[in-house]
C-alpha cells in the first residue's frame, strides 16, 4: 500500500511479536468480498479533524470545490499511485464525488471513501489472482518484447485485458531478474506467487481504521505536506519510539508504490555506520541472521515490515534492497546489518584534519561533520552542566583546531535534516559577534525573531559551509544565516526547502467526554525566513558555488510536493554583514570549473550524474533475457574499470588529532575535497 504517512517506528523493541510470524504461517480463511464500512465513531472524528486542518493550519485552508479536488486525486493516488488497478470506466464512476469532497468532510459523511477503498480492493484481488494463475507457465524469455514505464505519462487502462497485458509484463520483468540472479524458474514463480499472496492477505486484514487513516491523510497531505494525521495506533506506537532508547538499524521507512522505501538514515545508527543503505533505497526482502531465509515483504503494511526488521541489540538483520537510482531491469543486492541502539554520541558532531595542497601551498583544514542539531533537552532539564548539545560539542572542536593551527573550518551539513532551532541559532553565534538568525512567522502573521544570545565570536577565520539536497530545516537556517552575514563561503547542492514549523495536537482535547483514544494530528503553524526577509520554504539556501547534483529538485525536495506551502517573503530585519565575499565568487566558481575538468574524481562524479539521468528517462526495458544478461554484464564491467582508474588517485592526506591516519579523500569523497580546494582559494585570496 502507498501510505502516506511516514512512520517513525524502524527505531525500537518490537511491539507486536506475534503478529509476522501469524501472517506469515497461518492458513486461515479471510473473506476478500468483505466490505468495510465507516463507523459513526470514525464520522466523528472526521469532524475534529476538519476544522483543524482548515482554521488551525498556518495557511488558513479554505475547503471548497477546488481543495475537494485535489483531495478526490491524493485519495486516488495514495491508492493506486501507477494506475495499475483500476479501470478507466472505475476513475470515471468516482468523478461524481471530486467536487463533493468537501461537503462530505463538514458532514462526516465517509461512504465515498470507503466505496473507492472497496472498488480498489476487489481490484487488486483480481490483479492477484490474473499473477497467480499466469505465473503456473514459464515465461518465454527469448521472445523480443519490452516493458514500457512512463509514469509521468501512465493512463488508466481501458479494459482488463489491456491490464492483463501490462500485468504480464510487469511479472516477467520480476521473474526475468530473479532468473538472472540464478534462480529457477520454479524457485521464481514459487517466489513470486507467496509474494503477491502475502500482499493479499495484508490488505485483507486492513480494517475500518486503516482506511480512515489513508483518507483522513490525502486531506492532510492535500493542504501540505508536513501535516499528517495519526490513528490512535499509530500515535501510540510513535510515543513509543520517541520515548524509548533508539534500538534496531537506525533508519526511517514508509510505504511507497508497494515498496518499503527509507526515508531517513539516523545518524549514528547501524544503518548508517554500515555504509551499506541509503536514503530511497527500497526494502524488498528481509531475514533474520546472516543465514536466515529472506522473506518478500513487496506490498506489505508499513508497520508489519518494521516489526520484521527491528529487533534486540547485537542480532543480525538481512536485507534484500533495490538502490534508490535502481531502475526495473537491474539487480537487487543482499546486505546484513548488525541491530544496536541509536547514541545520542554518535549523532553528535565529529571532526577530521585534512591537508589540501592549492598553488604550491598545503593548507590544513579542519571539517566538522554535524549529522544533526542535537541537545539533550532532560539532562539540560535536571541542571546537568555537561549537557550535550549541538553548539558546546562544535565550541570544543573549535579549541581543538584551534590548537591544531587549522587554516580554516569546514562545517559539514550534507545529509543533516534538521533538528532543534536554537541549536541553529547558537551555532550561528560561535562565527558572528550578535544579531538575528531566522525568523518565524505565526498564524496571525505576528513574527518571531531568534537572534544569536552570545556577542562573543567563538571563530572568526576564513570559513566553508557544505550542503547538498538532503539538508534540511535548521541546516538552511544556519547555512542561510552565514551567507546573508557574508560570514563564508557556501558550497554544495540547493537544499531541500523544508522552511516550515509543526506541532502536534491531541485529538481528545476536542472530544474531552470520548474515553476511546481518537490520535494526534501533526499540523503546519510556522514558517522560517532568512533574515533577508526570504523563505526558506520551497527555494531552501542556494549555494555561492554550486556542485552538479544527482538528485532531481523536481523528483525529491520541498518543490516536488503538490501541495507544498510557496516561496515567500517578509520584510528583512535590522543585521550587520560580517564581510562581503561577492567579489571573491566570480574566481572561486572559475577555479572549481577547471578542477571539474580536469580532476578525474569529480569527471567520474559528472558521468555518474548523466548516467542517473539517462536512467530516469528510460521508460523501456527489454523482456528478452539474452538482452538484459549482456546489458548487466556490461554495467558491472564498466563499474570494475573505474574501480581498477579510481585506486590510481591517491594523493590527499585526512589527518586525525588523536591519530594519523593516510585516506584517499578523492576516491572517498571528492566533493568533501573539492569543498577544501575552494576555501584554500578564498584563503589565498583574502589573507595571502
Amino acid at each position: 500500500m502507498r501510505q502516506l504517512l511516514i512512520l517513525f517506528l524502524t527505531l525500537t523493541s518490537i511491539l507486536f511479536p506475534q503478529s509476522i510470524e501469524k501472517l506469515i504461517s497461518e492458513n486461515s480463511e479471510i473473506d476478500s468480498n468483505k466490505v468495510l464500512m465507516p463507523t459513526e465513531y470514525h464520522s466523528r472524528v472526521n469532524m475534529k479533524i476538519t476544522p483543524l486542518l482548515t482554521r488551525h493550519h498556518y495557511s488558513r485552508v479554505k475547503l471548497n470545490d477546488s481543495l475537494s479536488s485535489t483531495i478526490f486525486d491524493t485519495y486516488i493516488e495514495s491508492l493506486d499511485n501507477n494506475k495499475l488497478y483500476f479501470l478507466k470506466s472505475d476513475i470515471e464512476s468516482f468523478e461524481k464525488y471530486r467536487y463533493q469532497i468537501d461537503n462530505f468532510l463538514r458532514a462526516g459523511n465517509l461512504d465515498a471513501a470507503y466505496k473507492i477503498f472497496n472498488v480498489y480492493k476487489n481490484r487488486l484481488t483480481e490483479r492477484i489472482e490474473y499473477t497467480i494463475e499466469r505465473l503456473k507457465t514459464e515465461f518465454d524469455f527469448s521472445k523480443d518484447e519490452y516493458l514500457e514505464i512512463d509514469e509521468d505519462n501512465a493512463q488508466w487502462a481501458g479494459s482488463k485485458e489491456e491490464l492483463d497485458e501490462l500485468w504480464r509484463k510487469r511479472i516477467k520483468n520480476e521473474a526475468l531478474n530473479s532468473i538472472l540472479d540464478d534462480k529457477t524458474w520454479e524457485e521464481t514463480a514459487d517466489n513470486l506467487t507467496k509474494r503477491y499472496q502475502r500482499f493479499h492477505k495484508v490488505l485483507l486484514q486492513y480494517k475500518t481504521e486503516d482506511v480512515f487513516q489513508i483518507y483522513m491523510n490525502a486531506f492532510a497531505q492535500s493542504v501540505d505536506p508536513h501535516t499528517t494525521y495519526f490513528s490512535p495506533k499509530t500515535s501510540d506506537a510513535f510515543k513509543i519510539n520517541m520515548s524509548q532508547s533508539l534500538e534496531g538499524i537506525g533508519a526511517q521507512l514508509r510505504s511507497e508504490n508497494d515498496y518499503t522505501k527509507v526515508v531517513r538514515i539516523i545518524p549514528g545508527g547501524p544503518a548508517a555506520k554500515s555504509g551499506l543503505l541509503h536514503k530511497d533505497d527500497r526494502i524488498k526482502a528481509v531475514g533474520q541472521g546472516k543465514d536466515g531465509e529472506l522473506i518478500d515483504i513487496v506490498g506489505w503494511r508499513i508497520d508489519d515490515v518494521v516489526e520484521l526488521i527491528r529487533g534486540d541489540k547485537g542480532t543480525t538483520v538481512k536485507l534484500e534492497i533495490l538502490k534508490a537510482d535502481a531502475t526495473p531491469d537491474m539487480p537487487s543486492e543482499t546486505i546484513t546489518i548488525v541491530r544496536d541502539k541509536v547514541k545520542l554520541e554518535e549523532q553528535s558532531a565529529k571532526k577530521e584534519i585534512i591537508e589540501i595542497k592549492e598553488d604550491g601551498i598545503i593548507y590544513k583544514l579542519g571539517v566538522i561533520d554535524l549529522p544533526t542539531f542535537y541537545i539533550d533537552f532532560e539532562a539540560r532539564r535536571k541542571g546537568d552542566r555537561d549537557y550535550k548539545s549541538t553548539t558546546r560539542d562544535v565550541k570544543r572542536i573549535i579549541g581543538e583546531l584551534k590548537e591544531e593551527k587549522v587554516d580554516g573550518i569546514i562545517i559539514d551539513l550534507r545529509n543533516n535534516g534538521g533538528g532543534a532551532l536554537d541549536e541553529a541559532i547558537e551555532l550561528t553565534g560561535l562565527f558572528i559577534e550578535d544579531g538575528p538568525v531566522v525568523q518565524v512567522k505565526n498564524i496571525g502573521s505576528s513574527i518571531d525573531v531568534g537572534t544569536d544570545p552570545d556577542k562573543s565570536i567563538v571563530y572568526d577565520g576564513p570559513l566553508a559551509v557544505l550542503i547538498n539536497r538532503f539538508s534540511a530545516s535548521a541546516s538552511e537556517i544556519f547555512s542561510g544565516a552565514i551567507q546573508d552575514y557574508g560570514r563564508g563561503v557556501v558550497i554544495g547542492e540547493q537544499t531541500y526547502g523544508k522552511g516550515t514549523v509543526q506541532n502536534l495536537w491531541d485529538l481528545k482535547r476536542f472530544l474531552p467526554g470520548v474515553k476511546d483514544k481518537l490520535g494526534q494530528v501533526k499540523l503546519t503553524m510556522a514558517k522560517y525566513y532568512r533574515i533577508t526577509g526570504s523563505s526558506t520554504q520551497h527555494l531552501g539556501v542556494v549555494p555561492d558555488i554550486e556542485f552538479p547534483s544527482p538528485v532531481d529538485p523536481l523528483k525529491f525536495g520541498e518543490s516536488a510536493k503538490k501541495s507544498a506551502l510557496p516561496w515567500d517573503q517578509i520584510k528583512p530585519t535590522t543585521f550587520k554583514k560580517y564581510g562581503d565575499l561577492s567579489s571573491f565568487l566570480p574566481v572561486l566558481k572559475e577555479k572549481h570549473e577547471e578542477r571539474m575538468n580536469t580532476n578525474p574524481e569529480l569527471q567520474y562524479l559528472l558521468e555518474d550524474i548523466e548516467e542517473i539521468k539517462l536512467k530516469r528517462q528510460k521508460t523501456s526495458f527489454t523482456l528478452n533475457q539474452e538482452k538484459r544478461a549482456a546489458e548487466r554484464a556490461e554495467a558491472k564491467k564498466k563499474r570494475e574499470l573505474r574501480d581498477e582508474q579510481r585506486q590510481e588517485n591517491s594523493d590527499i592526506e585526512i589527518v586525525d588529532k588523536e591519530e594519523v591516519e593516510v585516506r584517499n579523500i578523492k576516491v572517498d569523497d571528492p566533493l568533501l575535497e573539492e569543498a577544501g580546494h575552494i576555501l584554500a582559494n578564498l584563503i589565498l585570496m583574502t589573507i595571502g
